[in-house]
């Protein structure tokens, strides 16, 4: 039976919806098939076996899910269909119910993926394993290796103790918990062995990292930036009271540590804040973001908003437009209210009407745009080092700054996976555009601005 599955299941799709930690996950199961043989290919491609990782932070999300899934039947009818992650641990019913999909497997059994494979065929009907969160199962996941990729990114945390009254995460990935620090530099080492240049530190609460193991971020970081050959590593989130001045400082005093933070927010009026939930206010937010920049004046600084909580009155909502307007943010990320099921806010009143979120949604978005170029401005003439991903036909490269900043350039060399230094002559709202400069003209260093 193993032996007639792989030869009619070579040709894999994989799609990842959701945040960076899930794409570290897909990868990892990719690996599983890719030793054994099968190739992957696009979800648009003809294929054997689809696997789509689920995200469930948003009711969109749970759309989306359900549209590539049948996208995918369209285009593979007689495929092998898995839904696995976080949609499939808290809605399996709903994605079972599609006609075309043969398996679904909550979060804590989707790294065993391969074996219900070498198991199932083509079935009438999904068969559905999801078991309950094991708060000792972590699930170990790096995405070096996978791909043509030129960062790597290490799951490094899972789950959350917070209990935010708008998310389901505590539900699909059960309590805050780590893997060790030996373990990660290995990861981290076999990445820098690989080619990567630059490491994303990933989880679903970065910054509560190893809290239950006598352990912290601050411990994790002073270990990763000794390995050899590592140039860079980001951060992929923390939430900002766990931003310390500890910690902040180790971070301005290693070149390693990308000067990028993403911070969420989620709203900048405090009444919503505490009807959140969140473990801060608009003030400690604040006095973070300046710190940040008061170090680093090039930092980029990134957030998430959510718009349309319930409660949210015209007032509190110009709190929030005001206070991004305010503090020296670099983007934002906007996220219309969704109610979610078996959350506390679902079960608020006041509920914002959909024509008033949309409208709340294409300020702050407009807003943020504005910051965005304004940030991509400030590196108008200044030259940076530049870690390039992709080359395309055109003989565009592209590539991020430490700063999380995208800039392309026009090139005849194939740069890919170097940093390169990059003069920059145009912003836009999306990405920057640069030359490459001459080189060993210019060395490859922070720039004050």
């Amino acid at each position: 039976m193993l032996g007639q599955l792989f030869f009619f299941m070579k040709r894999i799709a994989l799609h990842t919806l959701g945040c960076k930690l899930n794409y570290a996950e897909t990868a990892a199961i990719g690996k599983q098939f890719t030793a054994q043989g099968y190739t992957v290919v696009g979800i648009d491609d003809p294929a054997d076996l689809v696997v789509i990782n689920s995200c469930s932070v948003t009711s969109q999300a749970d759309r989306e899910c359900r549209q590539l899934v049948r996208r995918a039947i369209r285009h593979s009818p007689d495929a092998f269909v898995a839904v696995v992650g976080c949609y499939a641990q808290l809605q399996a019913e709903q994605i079972a119910g599609i006609n075309g999909v043969d398996l679904v497997l909550g979060t804590q059994n989707k790294f065993s993926l391969f074996d219900f494979i070498n198991t199932e065929k083509k079935k009438n009907h999904a068969n559905v394993v999801v078991s309950c969160i094991n708060d000792n199962n972590f699930g170990l996941a790096s995405s070096a290796g996978f791909e043509d990729r030129t960062r790597a990114f290490l799951k490094v945390q899972d789950g959350c103790d917070y209990h935010c009254t708008y998310c389901t995460i505590p539900q699909a990935r059960g309590r805050s918990r780590s893997t060790t620090i030996v373990e990660i530099v290995r990861q981290a080492r076999e990445a820098v062995g690989l080619g990567y240049k630059e490491i994303v530190l990933t989880g679903v609460n970065v910054g509560d990292y190893g809290k239950n193991d006598g352990t912290n971020l601050l411990a994790l970081l002073k270990q990763l930036v000794t390995i050899d050959g590592l140039m860079r590593i980001r951060i992929s989130s923390v939430e900002p009271n766990l931003l310390t001045d500890e910690l902040l400082d180790f971070w301005f005093a290693h070149d390693i540590l990308c000067h990028h933070w993403h911070i969420p927010l989620q709203s900048g009026s405090n009444t919503i804040l505490r009807k959140m939930q969140r473990r801060y206010l608009t003030g400690v937010y604040a006095e973070r973001v300046e710190r940040i920049k008061s170090n680093v004046p090039t930092a980029g600084i990134g957030s998430d908003v959510i718009v349309g909580f319930p409660g949210e009155s015209d007032a509190s909502f110009n709190e929030t437009y005001n206070f991004l307007n305010d503090i020296p943010i670099s983007y934002f990320h906007i996220f219309s209210y969704s109610e979610r099921p078996n959350t506390s806010a679902a079960a608020f009143d006041k509920k914002i009407d959909p024509q008033i979120k949309a409208k709340r949604s294409t300020k702050l978005r407009q807003l943020g745009i504005q910051k965005r170029h304004m940030f991509y401005e400030t590196f108008v003439g200044k030259t940076v080092p530049v870690l390039f991903e992709s080359a395309h036909l055109d003989g565009t490269l592209s590539g991020l700054t430490e700063e999380y900043v995208r800039v392309d350039v026009k090139s005849n060399a194939d740069v890919t996976n170097a940093i390169v230094n990059v003069t920059i002559k145009e912003a836009f709202s999306e990405k920057c555009i640069g030359t490459i400069a001459e080189p060993n003209k210019i060395p490859t260093i922070r720039i004050a601005i």
